[in-house]
């Protein structure tokens, strides 16, 4: 691939043929502003926060989608640069809901982020402002569009990603809002709840309804795990505070998933604490189960598979095993089907 040579704010940054401004900017360690763009996903150019300015260009281009050129002049700090950006997130300011003590994003929202480096107290501008209900009818996460700056990442993620299709942008003007066609609810779309369009978000418009209030980002510990719920071994990370997985998310910089979830990876965690998870074994006496050790039970466990074999053959025992297991556990387990109980019927519950 050609190498491309240019200049950003004075320094000469080399550039593959293809890359962006944005992109050729990152690469050399210099940070670009921006509100719709994602590395994961096809750029929208919809924020404008990332423009810059290119010698000879007759106005200030978008950076996520100007593609780099030999010799190309940019300067990423501008006066006029600052001064643009400044006025596009007064704009968003101004029709913006300001409760960020209570929002659940607050301390990594990208709005919140850039209003306080440009120094941006209060928005200039007033007038006409959204009120819109909370839309939280689905059971894993909540669509405040008082909070949405139409920057387009849930819309590019369903669609180029998820392939489901489930939103778009509705309306026009100053109407203009995302939502599932004729603003149905999510259960009435092709939804598949796997998460990635809350993940994606850049603001609070849209969260997870699991651990709200119970703490925020700084607070919570990240353990980055492995899903157990079928093969493909997605990267999760599990956010932990007070010994509590409050929730999960996933970093686009792990796994072979590179952030993207399933339903169940994000929000198919409950059951790690739930009151009706077993805390001891339990053996069934009549229409009754009582407490047991771990010994009475293993040894009840281990007779009782010694005279099926003894009375039935090995092929009469079967083993299923569970997608909350580790992968090691789910090993250990196939390998005493075979090796110890002489059986292949071996089965796992996520191929059910």
């Amino acid at each position: 691939m050609a190498e491309i040579r240019l200049t950003i704010d004075g320094r000469e940054v080399l550039a593959e043929e293809g890359m962006t401004i944005f992109e050729a900017a990152r690469k050399a360690g210099i940070a670009i502003p921006h509100l719709c763009y994602r590395q994961d996903l096809a750029p929208t150019t919809g924020c404008r926060l990332c423009v810059v300015e290119v010698e000879g260009a007759r106005t200030l281009v978008a950076s996520c989608a100007y593609p780099v050129g030999n010799k190309l002049v940019v300067r990423t700090n501008t006066q006029r640069v600052q001064d643009a950006r400044r006025l596009v997130i007064e704009f968003l300011l101004s029709d913006h809901p300001y409760d960020c003590m209570t929002c659940e994003k607050s301390g990594i929202c990208l709005l919140e982020k850039y209003a306080y480096a440009l120094g941006i107290r209060q928005p200039r501008f007033q007038g006409e402002t959204h009120n819109y209900p909370l839309r939280a009818a689905n059971p894993f996460y909540e669509r405040d569009y008082n909070k949405c700056i139409l920057c387009g990442r849930c819309v590019t993620v369903c669609h180029e990603v998820q392939y489901c299709e489930a939103v778009d942008y509705s309306k026009r003007g100053f109407s203009t809002k995302i939502a599932a066609s004729y603003d149905r609810s999510m259960q009435e779309t092709p939804c598949v709840f796997c998460g990635n369009c809350v993940s994606v978000c850049p603001v609070g418009a849209l969260s997870e309804k699991a651990g709200r209030f119970q703490g925020r980002d700084w607070e919570l510990k990240k353990v980055p795990t492995t899903c157990s719920y079928c093969g493909v071994g997605c990267t999760l990370v599990l956010n932990v505070k007070d010994n509590q997985v409050l929730k999960v998310t996933s970093d686009k910089d792990l796994g072979v998933n590179k952030s993207w979830t399933c339903v169940k990876g994000r929000f198919g965690f409950d059951y790690i604490h739930s009151p009706d998870r077993l805390t001891e074994p339990l053996i069934r006496e009549g229409e009754k189960f009582r407490p047991a050790s771990w010994d009475e039970a293993l040894n009840r466990v281990a007779e009782g598979l010694k005279k099926i074999k003894a009375d039935h053959g090995p092929e009469a025992i079967g083993v299923l095993v569970s997608a909350k297991c580790t992968n090691e556990e789910n090993y250990l387990l196939q390998k005493l089907a075979r090796a110890a109980l002489g059986t292949n019927n071996v089965d796992h519950c996520a191929r059910l």
